[in-house]
């Protein structure tokens, strides 16, 4: 005989606030998109999301606004394929893993919905989610939805607007762990070595230095290269530290991304779909159009950064070096990453070292390591900054 959990109208409203229980005997242990997938589709006026598993797990749906979207967490559910959308209703959706032991639907709302019906069925070949939503109104959506997390400020240091700034970006946070390895989070140790860094760069007094986030927070790609602009950025520096798996789990060493087309291997390209998937899974807008006027316009804006960005890169690796780090074996790459397209000024994205790697992990909490790190990246960013100056004052004569 089924079992089925129903949550009424008024639980639903709530939805963001829990998980919703499934009272089976493996309701944690890893659950599969059953073989017919999931689906949403128009139906007779409302819309019907269906999700079918191997194994009920614990759930929750709500929504999030600006861009509008619908959002259904399951605990451990792997999707082998992306959900069928046939409804007029949205524009879009993806679905994925989006931190440990979360995967996520992520729909992009045409029009406001609400969710009017929900329910898990379960049987002894599995269980089915499903949804029913109905049209409601903006301003109906606007107060149901889940009020987003904190926003960067895009106020800092004004007291120092007169040196040049440096934007540190420590990469990942909040639902977005970024990677993790035995107990460690590369969101977690690169706010730390962030904060490390501001406080060495502060107290060098050539720079003043802001973070895209100070705490464990998501802050979408968009919005990072926004606060870096809106600060008046001189500099955009990213900082990561991910995991390789497989055969490309052997890299070690620090090293540093410019802007660039394609990727040089496998691994480069598997770390920016990486970087790109969280992005999606978190519901952030990574749509855009352009034409060919604003196309050319950035690539005459690049001429004068991507040179920038590649002595930046190039003083990095030479100041690690100098300082006797670990460097990779190919330190200096390039990559289509997305925190890296900006035309304002030169940027790039610094892999610190590979979670893993056990020898890696061990210098990425050693303090003493990274205190060498961030001097050694302080005294590249002073050598750079020189030479730049001495060579945009060459180039205006």
């Amino acid at each position: 005989m089924n079992r089925i959990l129903i949550i009424g109208l008024w639980a639903v409203a709530l939805a963001c606030a829990f998980w919703a229980p499934v009272r089976a005997q493996n309701a944690r242990a890893l659950s599969h998109l059953g073989s017919e997938g999931a689906s949403i589709e128009d139906a007779h006026g409302a819309v019907v999301i269906t999700v079918p598993m191997t194994q009920a797990v614990p759930w929750r749906v709500f929504t999030i606004d600006n861009p509008p979207r619908l959002i259904v967490e399951f605990e451990e559910l792997v999707f082998s394929e992306q959900p069928r959308l046939n409804s007029a209703s949205f524009l879009g959706v993806q679905a994925g893993k989006s931190a440990l032991g979360v995967s996520r639907i992520v729909a992009v709302l045409r029009e406001p919905l609400q969710v009017t019906e929900a329910e898990m069925t379960t049987t002894e070949d599995g269980a089915t989610l499903s949804l029913r939503l109905m049209p409601t109104t903006a301003e109906d959506f606007r107060e149901n939805a889940e009020p987003p997390e904190p926003a960067v400020s895009f106020v800092e240091n004004s007291a120092q607007n007169d040196l040049p700034k440096i934007v540190v970006d420590p990469g990942h946070g909040g639902l977005d762990p970024g990677a993790e390895a035995k107990g460690l989070r590369e969101a977690d140790l690169m706010l730390d070595f962030a904060l490390r860094l501001q406080r060495k760069l502060n107290d060098e007094g050539n720079f003043s230095v802001v973070l895209t986030r100070k705490t464990d927070v998501f802050v979408p790609l968009r919005d990072r290269l926004r606060f870096a602009r809106a600060s008046g950025a001189d500099v955009f520096l990213s900082l990561h530290a991910d995991s390789l798996a497989g055969e490309d789990g052997q890299a070690s060493g620090m090293t540093v991304y410019t802007l660039g087309e394609g990727f040089a291997s496998e691994a480069d390209r598997k770390l920016a779909e990486h970087h790109a998937h969280s992005e999606i899974l978190a519901g952030a807008d990574l749509t855009g159009v352009g034409d060919d006027v604003a196309v050319s316009l950035l690539e005459i804006s690049r001429r004068d950064v991507t040179p920038r960005s590649k002595a930046l890169s190039q003083a990095l690796i030479r100041a690690v070096e100098r300082a006797g780090l670990k460097i990779n074996s190919r330190a200096e790459r390039q990559g289509d990453f997305a925190v890296l397209r900006s035309a304002d000024f030169p940027s790039v994205l610094v892999e610190l070292g590979f979670l893993s790697s056990e020898e890696e992990r061990e210098r990425l909490i050693s303090d003493a390591w990274q205190d060498e790190a961030a001097n050694a990246i302080v005294e590249a960013l002073i050598l750079w900054a020189d030479e730049d100056q001495l060579r945009q004052k060459a180039l205006r004569k």
